[in-house]
């Protein structure tokens, strides 16, 4: 057997076995989801992802918090699989791109933040990590530290809206950002609101103007 063959059937076999496994089915896989979970999760994607955008506060939502992309969204924050933000900033941007929404020119995108002590439990955020995957497809510029959560707070989950509001006051403060750019917040789940206001309110009351928040999810409403 020639040489070329051989290094053509070791090149199968390295193939075979560099495969990683589906964060979500442990199936084989080339990239970051195999087709199967990833049909399944476009399956959770809004029809328009935009019906909140003229809101009070705008919200531009990818898909409905559910099924296979609430599973998603777990994995990526609490089971340490970090590449699943290049799979889900990817969809985000791509229907962001799609919607036509118009924006400033020099908008820039700033991910909510954790508080340091989860940031180092946890070993990175998943909003910052979905962020940059949003403006690399996007091109939108992304402010990494625009702000700054410097109060630890309850989880969120499970609390009043009264609750909530009071859980986030004083919790962020600006940080390195073009005070003349207006910002797109971005994270993964959107419920009541309360921690996007907060951060907004904390932007805007140093005069950032702020077009409203993207994430991956939406979740409590109908």
């Amino acid at each position: 057997m020639s040489m070329g063959r051989w290094q053509l059937i070791g090149k199968a076999w390295s193939g075979l076995f560099l495969k990683s496994s589906c964060p979500l089915c442990d199936r084989p896989t080339e990239g970051q989801l195999c087709a199967a979970c990833l049909k399944s999760l476009r399956r959770c994607q809004l029809a328009d992802p935009q019906r909140l955008w003229q809101a009070e506060f705008p919200v531009f939502a990818w898909g409905t918090y559910g099924g296979l992309l609430k599973r998603a969204i777990a994995v990526l924050k609490y089971e340490n699989q970090p590449q699943l933000a290049r799979v889900l900033g990817t969809e985000l941007a791509q229907a962001w791109l799609a919607s036509g929404i118009s924006y400033p020119r020099g908008t820039g995108v700033v991910p909510i933040p954790l508080h340091e002590t989860k940031l180092k439990q946890r070993g990175y955020n998943q909003a910052q990590l979905l962020a940059e995957q949003f403006c690399e497809i996007s091109g939108l510029r992304l402010y990494s530290s625009g702000l700054k959560r410097v109060r630890q707070t309850q989880a969120q989950f499970g609390l009043s809206s009264s609750a909530r509001s009071l859980n986030l006051t004083e919790a962020f403060v600006v940080g390195n950002l073009k005070r003349n750019s207006p910002i797109l917040l971005l994270d993964d789940i959107y419920t009541t609101g309360a921690t996007a206001r907060s951060a907004a309110q904390t932007l805007q009351q140093q005069g950032i103007s702020v077009l409203g928040i993207g994430a991956i999810a939406l979740a409590g409403q109908s």
